[in-house]
């Protein structure tokens, strides 16, 4: 390291340099941070709730990182405390959430320079989880167009049933727009007093809310595979494959899970027709993974609903999407494990593909890191509340999966439980490998290894 002519030290570098240096994992959690942090700031301003008096710092934070991060827990009612300028904040902030800070600020790149830098295509293929940066750019365009014509999409489709439900013109668009927005990015925010509760029977309504949901927590790389290739599936890579088919296994799942264990509970599902059952275990079973939408109150579920709703949250929907959880990839490597194991074979095999060992790995550090963040959360919200236990998991399994669903014990917490809801949620958003890589000081490389043993496991 060059020294200089004074004294001998190394040259300081500036903000802007150290910034530079970041590695890639790292400049996205300080992207998101500052972000959040903007969002909050701005949702203290006093224009920003329906009093005109300035939301509390816990509640602006808490807010900001649940709309950027794409979840959807509140602790104050978004429809009524949050005026017009506060929700649209608000939808700034899940717009950006949803996007990726990293790939809209390739975005902004590439309409202004029409370029994008080695930096930004290794930040930008970090958020994305793309490995070859050629497609970069590719992928940054495709994003955009499919974020803006999915949205665009719903509007139209939610306007005129809110307009045919009796709201003002004005009223409609902005609700269609809002639920647009929230929908496709997965974020669970509802602009509306009551949510959706009012629209349990409307097929018109929870069809295409639904259908936004799935479709966006597959992830952007799917979606294009998928638009690419639509009728030749055959030719959907591995990723798109095993994304595609767990999604509508877990669907499938989810929705003989909730008719048998709601059919009969007077407080949700028994007064429900034979198709409004349908429509409402179709929409529930799209929601726990990753919309965070809801028909009817959580808290009167049957306890085997909560249960299962805590496995499927803890899931979540696909990589490189706005759902959170370790990602339906990560257990179907395990599964696929688990089964390689059980016949005897060597590799780990799924539509004529072989998986490598490294993936193995991965999965295996996402799942245990993800439950030990779950953990260290809920354990922390038993030391500042005498909630029940169950509840509190439900919300520190919400949180970390950027789910949203509650049981409506978030806004009594103390101002310690709904910052500890706030870390997961922003763990949960930036992805347990993203903080690890970030924490890293130095990538290990090593030039001996040691000779191999096998110590007895199970």
């Amino acid at each position: 390291m060059r020294a200089d002519k004074a004294g001998g030290k190394p040259p300081s570098r500036s903000l802007g340099g150290r910034i530079s240096h970041l590695s890639p994992a790292r400049l996205a959690v300080l992207a998101f941070v500052l972000v959040v942090l903007l969002v909050a700031v701005t949702l203290m301003l006093p224009m920003a709730t329906a009093s005109g008096r300035p939301a509390s710092l816990v509640d602006a934070l808490f807010t900001a990182t649940s709309s950027v991060c794409v979840t959807g827990l509140t602790t104050v009612s978004t429809a009524e405390y949050w005026s017009t300028f506060g929700q649209v904040t608000i939808l700034a902030g899940i717009q950006v959430g949803g996007l990726g800070v990293m790939t809209l600020g390739s975005l902004l790149s590439l309409l202004t320079t029409s370029r994008l830098g080695l930096r930004s295509k290794l930040s930008t293929g970090s958020e994305l989880g793309v490995s070859r940066l050629g497609e970069v750019g590719l992928l940054v365009r495709a994003v955009a167009i499919i974020s803006l014509v999915a949205e665009l999409a719903l509007a139209v489709v939610l306007v005129p049933r809110f307009v045919w439900a009796g709201e003002p013109v004005g009223e409609a668009m902005w609700h269609g727009i809002f639920y647009a927005v929230s929908t496709f990015n997965n974020a669970g925010f509802v602009p509306t007093q009551e949510g959706l509760v009012p629209f349990q029977h409307d097929w018109l309504i929870l069809g295409p809310i639904g259908t936004g949901v799935f479709i966006g927590s597959l992830g952007f790389p799917v979606i294009l595979d998928v638009f690419r290739n639509l009728r030749h599936p055959s030719r959907w890579n591995l990723h798109s494959k095993l994304t595609v088919t767990f999604c509508l296994a877990l669907l499938f799942a989810s929705v003989l899970l909730f008719t048998a264990t709601e059919w009969n509970n007077p407080r949700t599902l028994q007064k429900h027709s034979t198709m409004s059952t349908l429509l409402n275990t179709l929409f529930a079973g799209v929601m726990t993974r990753s919309g965070g939408f809801a028909t009817f109150d959580v808290s009167a579920e049957h306890p085997a609903t909560i249960l299962s709703q805590d496995a499927l949250m803890f899931i979540g929907g696909g990589s490189a999407s706005t759902a959170g959880g370790i990602k339906v990839t990560t257990l179907a490597v395990l599964l696929l494990a688990i089964l390689a194991e059980a016949r005897g074979d060597r590799d780990m095999e799924a539509f004529g593909r072989r998986i490598g060992p490294s993936a193995l790995r991965v999965a295996v550090t996402v799942t245990v890191a993800s439950a030990a963040l779950v953990f260290a959360g809920a354990l922390a919200l038993t030391f500042v509340t005498d909630i029940e236990l169950h509840k509190i998991l439900f919300e520190c399994i919400s949180a970390f999966a950027t789910c949203g669903l509650t049981t409506g014990i978030t806004p009594g917490l103390p101002a310690a439980g709904k910052l500890t809801l706030a870390v997961l949620m922003l763990a949960g958003r930036l992805g347990t490998m993203t903080l690890a890589a970030s924490m890293a000081l130095t990538n290990r490389r090593r030039l001996i290894r040691l000779p191999e043993d096998r110590p007895i496991v199970g």
